[in-house]
């Protein structure tokens, strides 16, 4: 239980539904969705598409998604990928020929085309209770009305310098960001929500809307064609699991790095981890330690699943012994080399659960803040940069290639324990995202945190050669950490955030909201 006389918030407990997102206005469409009739299945996209007003460099409708679900009165978990693809007609080898190393992080090249929206018309259509025009309804009349900008927002929006052109003119105001408390409006993509709301996907992948995408492209330089962005679709995959202490945890599938938290959480748990300071050096170490070999063999293998071809080898626990065997608890070991140049920060992840047991994990993202800095001209559509996440290396599984799919960081997660979802959750936070997911699944399975506490315990980071280590963490941690070897620095901003539905036994909910983001957790 946490001190009521300390700062800090507790968990909220509810029997029918309960939201967790990163903003309130989401979490209350969310819910006004269930009270109306609707499923997780439509609070969730309801919650989405109105989080690209209320975080607008965080997603949008220019950005990809996964979804993972477990049906009402079942235990078992569906997997959907809402990622893009890059156009038919670019190519690594054209970009190596022009001196590029790595993908132009703010270019037209980084720009893959937008999965999202198609993949929650595919929920709605597969999953969901309420039709479009309902579900949409409050993200067009945020669009059309305004919403206030958030204190976290502001902080985010305020450090984002590379708008360019369309983005500038939708997303500032006389160049200027807007200020917590500014209203921002959205009229424009009021006019995209109210056509996507009438004709499901084709009002977005057809017509005046994918007319005004391509055209902004193919001005910008780039080779994106009609044809790509019709072709776009999501599908379903199927999840991958690992187990840590008697539970399982329940990751989506690659081109997302959801394996990398098993891989973790995997070497973990040859240690006795329970037995440490939650906020001393040997756990940071261990963890420290253990995110380095992870990201090393996610560096290596994962891709667009046509293209991953060692994923068995990542997660056999045959791989997590040798590679926790050449953990040393007074040697630091070299970061692995980088996949990418882009470390970002920008998602936004809901969940959601409903009376009748169905409950989604849903993450959203258009990459780095406000993606590409490139929006379309007519609607202010966002352009995601997630094509940054390819390599240019030769060879590699996750070689730039025309119609493939990059890595991705967005990874939604769930738990399951004695063959019941217990804890759909996700931690955001770009790179971050699975040692967060095995930090939080320690802290509740090693430590006894309650859920909430769980979510705010300070995080740590070995990433780019640093360990990273959030405010809260004692100065004599930090000392001990140097001394082993490691580069310790303060985190300049929080590390991520998260969101999480405990569902119990008797039926209630358990909902948690990160302190590090403006959102909450609501229930009824």
């Amino acid at each position: 239980m946490r001190d009521f006389q300390s700062p800090g918030r507790s968990a909220v407990f509810a029997c029918n539904g309960m939201c967790a997102t990163s903003h309130p206005l989401a979490a209350r469409a969310a819910i006004d969705l269930l009270q109306a009739g609707g499923n997780a299945a439509d609070a969730a996209i309801g919650a989405a598409m109105l989080l690209g007003l209320c975080e607008p460099h965080m997603c949008g409708l220019g950005g990809d998604c996964f979804v993972l679900l477990k049906p009402a009165g079942e235990e078992r978990i569906v997997a959907l990928n809402g990622s893009g693809r890059a156009p038919a007609g670019l190519d690594a080898a054209d970009l190596r020929a022009k001196g590029h190393e790595t993908v132009p992080l703010y270019g037209v090249e980084a720009v893959t085309l937008p999965g999202a929206v198609d993949a929650f018309c595919r929920l709605n259509a597969d999953w969901g209770q309420l039709g479009l025009p309902e579900i949409l309804a409050p993200a067009i009349r945020h669009a059309e009305e305004g919403v206030p900008v958030a204190p976290r927002t502001a902080f985010d929006w305020a450090r984002a310098t590379h708008l360019k052109g369309a983005a500038r003119r939708a997303y500032l105001t006389g160049g200027d960001p807007p200020r917590t408390g500014q209203v921002f409006r959205a009229p424009a993509q009021a006019k995209v929500l109210r056509r996507i709301a009438r004709d499901g996907r084709a009002g977005f992948y057809e017509g005046e809307v994918a007319q005004d995408l391509i055209d902004s492209l193919r001005a910008l330089g780039g080779c994106h064609t009609l044809d790509d962005l019709a072709a776009t679709r999501a599908e379903d995959s199927t999840p991958v699991q690992s187990y840590y202490r008697r539970h399982e945890l329940i990751e989506h599938a690659p081109n997302g790095q959801g394996a990398t938290a098993n891989l973790i959480l995997n070497m973990l748990a040859h240690f006795d981890i329970e037995r440490l300071d939650p906020m001393g050096p040997e756990r940071a170490h261990l963890e420290a330690e253990a995110t380095k070999l992870a990201y090393d063999a996610r560096n290596r293998f994962l891709a667009d699943p046509d293209h991953t071809t060692r994923l068995a080898h990542m997660l056999a626990p045959e791989t997590a012994r040798r590679l926790a065997g050449l953990i040393d608890p007074a040697r630091v070991l070299p970061d692995p080399a980088p996949l990418t140049e882009s470390v970002h920060r920008d998602t936004v992840y809901l969940t959601i659960t409903d009376r009748d047991g169905m409950a989604v994990s849903l993450i959203y993202s258009i990459f780095h803040s406000f993606g590409a800095g490139l929006a379309s001209e007519r609607f202010g559509l966002l352009f995601q940069n997630r094509g940054a996440g390819f390599t240019l290396q030769e060879g590699h599984p996750n070689e730039l290639r025309g119609g493939k799919r990059p890595l991705h960081t967005i990874i939604p997660a769930m738990l399951r324990h004695e063959g019941r979802v217990i804890l759909p959750f996700g931690v955001m936070g770009g790179a971050y995202q699975p040692a967060g997911h095995a930090r939080l699944i320690s802290n509740l399975l090693d430590f006894g945190m309650d859920l909430q506490s769980a979510i705010d315990a300070p995080r740590a980071f070995a990433e780019a050669g640093c360990l990273t280590l959030e405010r809260p963490y004692p100065e004599a941690t930090l000392r001990a950490l140097a001394r082993l070897g490691h580069d310790v620095r303060r985190a300049e901003t929080p590390m991520g955030g998260a969101q999480a539905i405990r569902i119990h036994a008797s039926g209630v909910y358990e909902g948690a909201s990160d302190p590090r983001k403006d959102g909450c957790a609501l229930g009824y």
